[in-house]
């Protein structure tokens, strides 16, 4: 007359991972180390091909933002010279003394701020996890710049 019916739901480990998509698995935070998953040919290709599409995409964003930012001093300093535009050096000596004087003051005390610690030794600790993928996008973002 006392007897409870417990009932237990059973999860199936291997359905739920096939139904996760495969960005989860590789990225989930308690994914670990991509030493533990794969093997070193593996790691190198994965590292490489990211590192290739990032390296190439950042030359050639980086060219476009050269030519953007050169364009455009080049149209200020013309439109200077014609008389467009007057500038104001004095203000400019101004702010720029203004300027040195906050990063005198922000540089001498030589300490870094503890969330910007913690964010370079969680970026130390994946490194030294991930030696053999983080050496693959090294060399993979290198030849994405030369290309």
């Amino acid at each position: 007359a006392g007897a409870k019916d417990d009932t237990f739901n059973v999860l199936d480990l291997a359905e739920y991972t096939k139904n996760r998509p495969w960005w989860r698995k590789i990225f989930a935070p308690n994914s670990g180390s991509s030493a533990e998953k794969y093997n070193v040919a593996t790691q190198l290709v994965i590292g490489g091909v990211t590192g290739w599409c990032t390296g190439f995409i950042f030359q050639k964003v980086g060219k476009l933002a050269a030519t953007a930012v050169g364009g455009g001093f080049f149209l200020l300093q013309i439109a200077n010279h014609t008389g467009y535009i007057k500038v104001d050096w004095n203000l400019v000596q101004r702010d720029v003394n203004k300027a040195k004087q906050q990063l005198k003051f922000h540089s001498s005390g030589n300490k870094i701020p503890p969330e910007v610690k913690s964010r370079a030794d969680e970026v130390i600790i994946f490194l030294k996890k991930n030696v053999i993928l983080t050496g693959g996008f090294a060399g993979g973002f290198l030849l994405g710049m030369a290309s």
